[in-house]
């Protein structure tokens, strides 16, 4: 089985999509899924184009990842310049990570026009910028920005600049379909060429502006390249990156390339849609392999299909990519995803029980309300919970009110008080803090420390709001997902309604009552 090399482009060309602006602890959580997901290269920024890369780089040091190497990715020198006094560069070095990436220009035009400098000087800076990163110890992929509109306007040079990076120890060649324009049928041809004449591992890098950036990758593997770079769920700029939920099950399950561990290839859903919910964006549900409609069977006839044998209606077992398979007009829509998870709160109910049925039914409910229970299983645990009768609240809202002033004094613009009730006793506490749901947060930890001190272990490691039905404008119902974390546990809750305060206040007090929750079943062990 011949092994494809993994490069995931997320943080970095990911990052260069409209909407996305990742914080440096969404990346470190989108390192930890990749890495547990197992794909080879993590090209996780450029340090020398910002400090929150630089802070990241720092950061991400402290991470002990048992399977992906990190890159940091940069440009040839600068023209003109020493390679030694080039900031750019040294900052790759900073990074201090094994291996880095370093593109340059494969077009004659992208040299003369935009670099405005001479070809040959061109050819200079990419063979001084990778034989200086390789005498510091460095793993090299030379990317070869714009590679095939290059080839095809002055296929000499372009193969000039390969022959630059590899006469310097350049580790991997990396070809790029930059303008994403390129079909399937010419990688093929190119990539099989610069196969033939480089003795080197060739990559390949598409974008989808035609909509072929998975084909031509796989073309690309087929006609010799052992390197495959893109981005989950496909993200970048314009129309997007190649699609690695899509070309490693393809490479792997369709044409028997070995990607990333079987056991990791049930991770693929869940990791594309951790990352969406990272990213803020909305996942795709049309997406193959990781969509919540790539298994989803509707007519009639195919159900029973489906039913009777599922190779009827699908290509391949859902549960290979981690996806699950969705009758959406059975009754029993959605059941036999579910079980497992039911499971782990009763191992004793059946499929067909009536307890199943009725979390079931309540499920679509919460679903059909904006209710998202892939990332936010805290508040699936605790639905559950309350269906079957194993939940005891901890306490009881009695009311609450949250005022909001502008301009804010020293980060303070809001006030919150709240009643709530734990057992017979009352409490009322008032807080200040930056923004309303800051202040019902450190009014609601106030309230209840006096009874669980453990709440003050408590730390909200995240918060996004996503606009479920932007066409009702200001009315549109939205989701909130809160993180957070004890230092022992990391989990997601989540709320729903029209009132943002609202759905952060559920969301909230999902993430305290897990919280009391575990602490309870300590006590118990």
């Amino acid at each position: 089985m011949k092994r494809i090399s993994i490069y995931d482009s997320t943080l970095r060309d990911g990052a260069q999509a409209q909407g996305i602006s990742y914080s440096v602890e969404d990346k470190l959580k989108i390192v930890r899924r990749l890495d547990a997901l197992g794909v080879d290269y993590i090209e996780a920024g450029n340090p020398g184009s910002n400090p929150k890369d630089l802070e990241f780089f720092e950061r991400v040091k402290a991470l002990s990842l048992g399977h992906s190497r990190l890159i940091a990715f940069g440009a040839t020198r600068k023209v003109g310049v020493d390679v030694a006094d080039d900031s750019n560069v040294m900052s790759l070095l900073r990074a201090g990570t094994s291996a880095v990436a370093i593109f340059g220009k494969s077009w004659d035009y992208q040299v003369t026009e935009i670099l405005r400098t001479t070809l040959d000087e061109n050819l200079r800076m990419i063979g001084d910028t990778i034989r200086y990163l390789k005498q510091q110890g460095k793993e090299v992929v030379y990317d070869a920005e714009h590679f095939f509109d290059g080839y095809k306007a002055n296929a000499d040079y372009a193969l000039q600049t390969l022959t630059a990076a590899a006469e310097a120890g350049a580790d991997c060649l990396c070809l790029c379909d930059t303008n994403g324009g390129t079909f399937p049928g010419e990688i093929f041809d190119v990539t099989a060429r610069v196969k033939a004449l480089f003795p080197v591992t060739i990559g390949i890098h598409c974008h989808n502006d035609c909509e072929l950036a998975v084909a031509n990758s796989i073309m690309a593997v087929q006609a010799g390249a052992t390197q495959v770079q893109g981005t989950l769920n496909g993200i970048g700029e314009r129309c997007g990156n190649a699609n690695l939920c899509s070309i490693i099950p393809n490479l792997q399950l369709k044409l028997g390339f070995d990607c990333i561990a079987a056991a990791s290839m049930e991770q693929l859903t869940s990791v594309a849609r951790a990352v969406s919910d990272i990213a803020n964006m909305t996942h795709n549900e049309k997406a193959a392999y990781v969509g919540g409609d790539a298994f989803a069977h509707k007519g009639g006839m195919h159900i029973d299909a489906v039913v009777k044998n599922p190779v009827s209606y699908e290509h391949i077992d859902p549960e290979r990519v981690g996806n699950a398979r969705r009758t959406l007009i059975s009754e029993v829509a959605g059941r036999s995803m579910l079980m497992t998870r039911i499971n782990a709160v009763d191992p004793t109910l059946g499929k067909d029980a009536p307890e199943t049925q009725k979390i079931v039914a309540r499920l679509k409910e919460l679903e059909h309300e904006g209710y998202q229970f892939e990332t936010a299983e805290s508040s699936f645990e605790l639905v559950v919970r309350k269906l079957l009768g194993k939940f005891k609240p901890f306490f009881e809202l009695k009311e609450f009110k949250v005022v909001v002033v502008e301009p804010s004094v020293n980060g303070v613009n809001s006030s919150a008080t709240i009643r709530i009730s734990v057992g017979e006793q009352e409490e009322v506490s008032s807080a200040e803090g930056d923004g309303p749901v800051n202040a019902l947060d450190k009014a609601v930890r106030k309230a209840l420390e006096r009874f669980y001190p453990e709440i003050s272990e408590i730390r909200l490691t995240d918060y996004k709001v996503r606009v479920l039905d932007s066409d009702q404008a200001t009315a549109a119902r939205v989701r909130v997902l809160i993180e957070s974390t004890d230092h022992r546990e990391n989990w997601t809750t989540i709320g729903v309604s029209t009132d943002i305060i609202d759905a952060s206040w559920r969301a909230l007090v999902d993430s305290i009552e897990y919280k009391l929750m575990r602490e309870q079943e300590r006590k118990v062990v």
